[in-house]
């Protein structure tokens, strides 16, 4: 899990990079075109496309994983009360005050 962690946190900073540069962008309309002919090109290939649809499905499993785990510590598995509230009765009865 480590690696995939470290490959998400490397695509969004890559994307973040490429989004605040674009954005800080002082070099005018041509180069804010050139760019995005570049990021569509890049956006249209199957590799990347289909690299894509790995992520997304690696997020899926990892985020169905953790779900699993939440659940699975909360009292009696459960993800919520019978009520349908979303809260279990500890956290429900709780008062700050």
């Amino acid at each position: 899990m480590p690696v995939e962690v470290d490959m998400r946190y490397r695509l969004v900073f890559g994307v973040g990079v490429a989004v605040g540069y674009v954005l800080g962008s002082r070099a005018g309309r041509e180069r804010y075109e050139q760019i995005k002919r570049v990021t569509q090109r890049v956006t249209d290939n199957p590799a990347v496309q289909e690299a894509a649809g790995l992520v997304g499905a690696q997020v899926s499993r990892v985020t169905t994983m953790a779900k699993e785990q939440v659940a699975a510590h909360l009292p009696n598995g459960r993800s919520h009360d019978e009520t349908g509230t979303g809260w279990p009765d500890e956290v429900k009865t709780a008062s700050p005050y």
